[in-house]
C-alpha cells in the first residue's frame, strides 16, 4: 500500500511494533492553527495512489479520543472497500499521550467541545482545499464523536457528504444508565484527583494490567497503558466527558429533519451510554420517513459492545462510501 502523505501531514517515524506494510496506516501529526497545536493522526491513502480519492473518510472517536483504539476497526473499513478510498482518523486534541513536545502537568488549559469542533472543522477545510470538489468527505463518529460530527456537519453542509453514527450518544448522555452511574466521576474535584492519582500507573506490571483487561488484546492494551499513565491525558479525558455530560442534552430535532438523507445511524441491542434515547431518536427518524428522506438505521448483532474497538471488528452493513 502507498504510503504518499497529503500535504496537510507530517509523518511520524515508522513504529518498530509495526510487521508489515499491509493496510498499517501512515503515523502523522497535523498541525492545527492558534493555541490548538498538533494533532494526532493516521491516514490510510487510497490504494490507487496515481489519482486523488475519490472519498475521504474522517473518523471522529468517542471519549477518550484516541483513534489509535481503532486502528484494526479502521483498517478492515480500507481494505473492504473501494480501493479510491482514503482514511483520516483524527485524534482528539490535547489527547496525544506519548507527544514529546506536550506540556506538563498539571495542565492549565482544556480543549472542550467547542475547540474540538472547531479543529474538526479545519481538518474538513484543508482537505477538501486539497483534493477539491471531486472528492466526496464522509464523517463517521464513534458514541460522543457522532455527536462532534453533527456539530461539524452543521458548520460545514457544503462540504460533507454524509455522517456515518456508530453507537451515538447525540442526546442526554447524563440521563443514560452509565451517565447516571458515572456521574461521581465529573465532580469538581474528582478529575485533578484521578489524574494525580494516574501518576503511579506506571508501576502496574503488564502481566496484571492484561489480567485486568483481560478482553484486551496486546495492540489495545498498549493504548490503554499509554492512556493511563498520562496524567495530562486523563484529566482531559474526564473535563471533556464532563463537557459532554453538560451540554449533550436535549435530541436536536431540527437537525433531524434538515440531514435526514444524509445519515447512517448503527446502534447496538443494548447501550447504556445511549439507553432510552435509541427509542427516542427512532421514533422521530420513523416520523421523517414517512415525509420523505430515508434515513439508514443498521441495528448490530446481540452482544456487540459499545466500546466495540477493544475487541471487536465491526463493519457497516450499508456504506456510506
Amino acid at each position: 500500500m502507498s504510503t504518499l502523505l497529503p500535504s496537510f501531514l507530517t509523518q511520524l517515524p515508522r513504529s518498530e511494533e509495526a510487521e508489515s506494510e499491509k493496510d498499517v496506516p501512515a503515523d502523522c501529526t497535523f498541525e492545527h492553527t492558534g493555541a490548538l497545536g498538533p494533532s494526532h493522526v493516521y491516514w490510510w491513502p487510497a490504494q490507487e495512489a496515481l489519482a486523488p480519492p475519490r472519498t475521504v473518510l474522517l473518523f471522529i472517536p468517542g471519549n477518550p479520543g484516541l483513534a489509535a483504539f481503532y486502528l484494526p476497526f479502521l483498517s478492515a473499513i480500507h481494505s473492504s472497500n473501494s480501493k479510491s478510498l482514503a482514511i483520516l482518523a483524527h485524534t482528539h486534541v490535547g489527547y496525544w499521550p506519548s507527544n514529546p513536545n506536550s506540556p506538563g502537568w498539571p495542565a492549565e488549559d482544556h480543549v472542550g467541545l467547542t475547540a474540538q469542533v472547531a479543529a474538526l472543522v479545519e481538518v474538513i477545510d484543508i482537505v477538501a482545499a486539497e483534493y477539491g470538489s471531486d472528492t466526496n468527505i464522509v464523517l463517521a463518529g464513534h458514541s460522543m464523536g457522532s455527536w462532534l460530527a453533527t456539530q461539524v456537519l452543521k458548520v460545514r453542509p457544503e462540504a460533507i457528504k454524509s455522517l456515518l453514527l456508530l453507537f451515538p450518544t447525540i442526546s442526554n448522555i447524563a440521563d443514560t444508565p452509565n451517565g447516571v452511574a458515572l456521574s461521581w466521576l465529573f465532580r469538581p474535584y474528582m478529575p485533578n484527583l484521578i489524574a494525580n492519582a494516574s501518576r503511579f500507573t506506571p508501576w502496574i506490571p503488564r502481566i496484571a494490567l492484561a489480567a485486568l483487561f483481560s478482553s484486551y488484546p496486546p495492540p489495545q492494551l498498549s493504548v490503554l497503558r499509554s492512556l493511563i499513565t498520562s496524567p495530562r491525558a486523563v484529566y482531559a479525558s474526564l473535563l471533556l466527558a464532563r463537557d459532554e455530560m453538560r451540554t449533550i442534552r436535549d435530541l436536536d430535532i431540527p437537525f433531524l429533519h434538515t440531514y435526514a438523507d444524509r445519515l447512517h445511524f448503527y446502534y447496538a441491542d443494548e447501550d447504556r451510554w445511549v439507553g432510552r434515547e435509541r427509542e427516542k431518536i427512532i421514533n422521530v427518524l420513523q416520523g421523517i420517513q414517512g415525509d420523505g428522506p430515508t434515513v439508514k438505521v443498521v441495528h448490530g448483532p446481540k452482544d456487540i459492545p459499545h466500546a466495540f474497538c477493544i475487541s471487536e471488528i465491526l463493519l457497516p452493513v450499508r456504506s456510506p462510501f
